[in-house]
């Protein structure tokens, strides 16, 4: 019966291949209709710049959370439904063709896995999930206090909950295995600053930038520091080398126009 159906499958599929050349259409098959990544992509890179703005202080926390709820929603949430269209046989032989292939394997590999699994496991296992839940981030920890990268992820997931004093922690767990970890390094000096305690964030920040000098993150928020200082020459010593390596960093429009407006200040 499978060798059937591959056989008819083979058969449409060939058919499909040569009906361009037996039956030519004056009109070509619609492209495919653009799909949503670039604008997800422009989300994430809102979000990012959400999170800049609010650290520099120029939006609230409310609006802050409020915005970060409508540009979440709008990358991810469920696309407008399409308008059906019926499907040239082309495609349609193609798609028989492929279905046979996959029935075949299928009909090959499927008792092998069936006889290797555990008892009660399903056939084609579990798809993983997306991001881990705060909760499942704290129980990978517990399980691997040492793990940086699950410490790290940890750090981020509290900070963006709002559990300021759980994200310090997170991040001083960090340091205390790595202490050149530069992202906690970062974590801290960003949450430093919006708490803000500029003198201390000044210290880590001077720590990320001894370790990486042109790391974007930490020029940004040491060129913010200084402009918050009204240290207009520093600020746009420091906003000088960000601009030059972080032309793409989410936070560099809004540094542009500080950047503009220390230069101005100082009378050039």
């Amino acid at each position: 019966m499978t060798a059937a159906v591959f056989g008819l499958a083979i058969a449409a599929g060939a058919l499909a291949a040569l009906w361009p050349w037996v039956a030519p259409r004056a009109r070509p098959w619609p492209a495919e209709p653009a799909t949503r990544r670039d604008d997800a992509a422009r989300a994430v890179s809102s979000l990012r710049d959400l999170q800049f703005a609010e650290a520099a202080g120029t939006i609230d926390h409310a609006d802050a959370a409020r915005l970060r709820g409508i540009l979440e929603r709008g990358a991810f949430g469920a696309p407008a439904a399409a308008t059906p269209r019926g499907a040239p046989i082309r495609t349609l032989g193609i798609a028989a063709l492929l279905v046979g292939i996959a029935a075949a394997l299928a009909a090959q590999s499927l008792p092998p896995a069936a006889g290797d699994r555990a008892p009660g496991e399903p056939i084609t296992g579990t798809v993983p999930a997306g991001a881990p839940a705060t909760a499942d981030l704290e129980a990978r920890a517990k399980a691997a206090p040492t793990d940086v990268p699950t410490m790290l992820a940890l750090a981020d997931a509290y900070r963006q909950d709002g559990r300021v004093s759980d994200a310090v922690t997170a991040y001083r767990t960090v340091l205390a295995i790595d202490p050149g970890s530069v992202p906690a390094l970062n974590g801290l000096a960003l949450i430093l600053a919006q708490a803000g305690q500029p003198d201390g964030a000044m210290v880590a920040v001077d720590r990320v930038l001894q370790l990486r000098p042109k790391d974007p993150d930490g020029l940004f928020l040491k060129g913010l520091l200084l402009y918050q200082k009204e240290d207009w020459q520093g600020a746009v010593d420091v906003w000088t080398v960000y601009l030059d390596v972080g032309e793409f960093h989410p936070a560099a429009p809004m540094v542009r126009s500080l950047y503009d407006d220390a230069r101005s200040r100082l009378g050039r």
